[in-house]
C-alpha cells in the first residue's frame, strides 16, 4: 500500500472510500502508511442499506438492482467522492460466503468493486469472487485486488 500512497502524493491526488463488506479494512490499510494523511480524505464503512441511504446511495437503485450490484459500488463510489472531494474513490458491496437474510442474492461469494476518477468521470468496475479459508482471507484477497487495480488506474 505504501506504493499506492506515495504514487497518489507524487501527483497531488486523494483519495475516498466507502466499504460494506470489507468493513473498513481498505481504510485501514491506507491509513497505516505513515503520510496517508495527505491522500485519504475520508473512509465510510456503511455495511447497513440505511446508512448507504443516509450517506447519499439511492434507494431506488437498491430496490431495483439490489443492494449487491456494480450499480450500488457505483454509487458508493460517486457519494464518497462527493463528501469528500477526492479525486478517486472507491465503493465496495457484496457478500463473503454468508447469505444475507434482509438482501435478496444469488450468489454468496461475489464482491462488486467502483473506482471513480473525479477529473476524467469515469467509473472503473471489477466484479470478483474473492479466495480464501475465513472471510478475513476473503477481505484481504479484495483488498489485494483493488490494490493491484488502484495502481493500474494511477500510475
Amino acid at each position: 500500500m505504501e506504493f499506492l500512497v506515495n504514487l497518489l502524493k507524487n501527483k497531488n491526488k486523494t483519495i475516498s472510500t466507502m466499504e460494506s463488506c470489507t468493513g473498513g479494512l481498505l481504510a485501514s490499510e491506507i491509513t497505516n502508511i505513515n503520510g496517508s494523511s495527505d491522500i485519504f480524505k475520508l473512509g465510510l464503512v456503511t455495511y447497513s442499506n440505511e446508512y448507504k441511504e443516509y450517506f447519499g446511495v439511492s434507494k431506488k437503485i437498491i430496490d431495483e438492482y439490489t443492494v449487491y450490484s456494480n450499480e450500488v459500488s457505483r454509487e458508493m463510489a460517486k457519494v464518497s467522492c462527493d463528501i469528500a472531494h477526492s479525486d478517486f474513490s472507491i465503493g465496495i458491496t457484496g457478500l463473503l460466503g454468508v447469505k444475507d437474510d434482509k438482501n435478496e442474492s444469488d450468489n454468496i461469494n461475489l464482491v462488486y468493486i467502483s473506482i471513480y476518477d473525479k477529473e476524467k468521470n469515469i467509473f472503473f468496475d471489477f466484479k470478483i469472487n474473492p479466495i480464501g479459508k475465513t472471510r478475513l482471507d476473503k477481505k484481504q484477497f479484495v483488498i489485494n485486488y483493488i490494490k493491484e487495480r488502484l495502481y493500474e488506474i494511477c500510475k
